[in-house]
């Protein structure tokens, strides 16, 4: 157990300090706001507040754990052992930093509660954040501050013990597209064959596929059931209406119902909330209860089509609907931590000054991402996610890569990408 002395026991407060410790460092903590209690007890503590005393341990607290409103934070980053920091504090402090609200700021996703420009699909830009402008958006740094908290409470207590932590994956796929070719319906067909008239190789690929004569190249559902043997990947079915940014097949074909009926008996399935569907609470909601009656359960886990998230209200109408997990977190233009962790972490509502039950799982890289954004080969792609998978098995943090069941087709723009995936997962399986 952690004594922690502060000022206020305020909702800000608590929500990081549930995280640092509870989530991250996986050890218990108790907060007190009575100095005699604190001074006269034995054990790990240490002094977060304004004021020093004693030869206690003391992190300098800046204001924004003790706020209740949102403004733009002055803001410096420098650099100390080797990592950025900013809410700098005073000489008197045992870190140089105010770690909570550092650490805070980022999780909380304080910034784009502010005002900022959006790209075409309205989204907060990766190329706009602290961490892409400072150059940390790859690494994992709440969890990297946090064990050099962590080092610093083990030199002040030796006693001191904290459990083992390990290095977690959870790979998920978005189903953008189940097919194809199959189960287009006929205008979507005709059109695509005329689009492809000079194509007759594709076009006598489709019909082979329509006629069962040949797999469907997105049909890779088998390959990835063998693929995760070892582990519970979790499924987005995008099930909105057709659309120009909203193209999979219909939610009332019936080969698209028993693929996700099937693929919700032996791994977890969530709702791809539609691109329309972000601004249009109503829709959302026919969705979730649309995939809801096709696997017969109640709808828990959600990631945004396209990624788009908008502070709080994509987060406020999941809650709504009872959706307990999100995976929205990441950019789409750039690989890293968006929140700038790699542990699952509650949603904090600042516009409500409350920690909510909606957990955010992060992840850490997405296949077009690489492939359209950032324009790597499938061995620079590797690379770059080693050294990101690297950085999270160093601070023993949760690995949540993106993938599209297109992906492993290994046509058109696909082509290398699936043995690419599997080479990704014999790299972490060695750790």
């Amino acid at each position: 157990m952690i004594l922690v002395y502060v000022n206020n026991i305020t909702p800000r407060l608590k929500y990081i300090f549930d995280l640092v410790f509870t989530d991250i460092l996986k050890t218990s903590y108790s907060i007190t706001d009575i100095k005699t209690f604190f001074t006269n007890s034995d054990g790990a503590k240490f002094n977060y507040s304004s004021e020093k005393f004693d030869n206690e341990l003391f992190i300098h607290s800046s204001d924004l754990l003790f706020q209740t409103w949102i403004e733009k934070q002055e803001i410096e980053v420098t650099d100390w052992n080797g990592l950025k920091i900013f809410f700098q504090t005073d000489s008197q402090s045992d870190l140089p930093f105010d770690i909570f609200a550092a650490s805070f700021y980022l999780v909380s996703r304080y910034e784009e509660y502010l005002p900022f420009s959006t790209d075409k699909h309205k989204r907060f830009k990766a190329s706009d954040s602290l961490a892409f402008i400072h150059n940390f958006l790859k690494e994992p740094i709440v969890n990297k501050w946090v064990d050099k908290f962590s080092e610093l409470l083990i030199s002040k207590y030796p006693d001191l013990q904290l459990p083992n932590r390990h290095f977690h994956f959870i790979p998920t796929i978005d189903i953008d597209n189940a097919y194809y070719f199959k189960g287009k319906g006929l205008i979507r067909t005709l059109g695509a064959c005329l689009k492809s008239f000079f194509h007759l190789k594709n076009n006598f690929t489709r019909f082979q596929v329509i006629f069962g004569l040949k797999k469907d190249p997105f049909d890779n559902f088998r390959l990835l059931r063998k693929v995760h043997a070892n582990y519970k990947p979790v499924y987005f079915f995008l099930i909105g209406k057709y659309g120009l940014f909203d193209r999979n097949i219909s939610i009332k074909h019936k080969r698209y119902k028993k693929l996700i009926k099937s693929m919700s008996r032996y791994d977890n399935v969530g709702i791809h909330p539609s691109y329309s569907s972000n601004n249009n609470f109503e829709v959302l909601k026919k969705e979730v209860n649309n995939l809801s009656e096709i696997i017969n359960k109640e709808v828990t886990k959600s990631r945004n089509h396209f990624l788009r998230l908008k502070f709080p209200e994509t987060y406020q109408s999941l809650i709504k609907l009872n959706i307990e997990e999100d995976y929205t977190m990441g950019y789409s233009s750039q690989i890293g931590f968006r929140a700038g962790i790699c542990t699952p972490f509650l949603f904090y509502d600042l516009t409500k000054e409350e920690i909510t039950n909606l957990k955010i799982f992060p992840f850490a890289f997405m296949d077009v991402t690489f492939i359209r954004s950032l324009k790597l080969t499938p061995k620079q792609a590797l690379f770059e996610m080693k050294k990101i998978i690297t950085e999270i098995n160093t601070v023993n943090g949760t690995l949540i890569s993106l993938w599209h069941n297109e992906t492993f087709s290994n046509i058109n723009e696909y082509k290398g990408w699936k043995f690419i995936y599997q080479e990704m997962m014999r790299f972490f399986e060695n750790f």
